[in-house]
């Protein structure tokens, strides 16, 4: 529950970091196609930090619990930050068109977070 918190938390953090390092001072240095892509994964980084809280609270006592789809859901999204945002930052700085091939994979962790949080609901009693 609190490593849940702490990580969304902290993804919250960077993401509104990142979103003003990405306005102010890449702004001469991006061109619009790698400003549209920063701003992609700041996006889904706040999205999935947003999660990760959700994911938190559900894991309360007095809600689902630790349930073991909660933390596999948690490990998901926190892994999916840092492989399709993550990606998606370093593409729009260098230019590297293979770290394209890199971001669907976060992607897939992040449905699977999803997917999880869903089973978890569905089988609480």
């Amino acid at each position: 529950m609190k490593g849940s918190i702490i990580s969304g938390a902290i993804h919250g953090f960077l993401a509104v970091a990142l979103g003003a390092f990405g306005a102010h001072a890449l702004k001469n240095i991006l061109d619009d196609y790698g400003t549209g892509i920063w701003d992609t994964a700041v996006q889904y980084q706040m999205f999935h930090a947003t999660a990760l809280l959700f994911i938190g609270v559900l894991m309360s006592s007095k809600l689902l619990g630790g349930v073991k789809q909660l933390k596999i859901a948690a490990i998901c999204m926190n892994l999916g930050i840092l492989i399709f945002s993550g990606s998606l930052f370093v593409l729009a700085i260098s230019g590297i068109g293979i770290l394209g091939a890199i971001t669907p994979i976060g992607g897939v962790l992040f449905l699977t977070g999803w997917v999880l949080t869903i089973v978890a609901v569905l089988k609480h009693r």
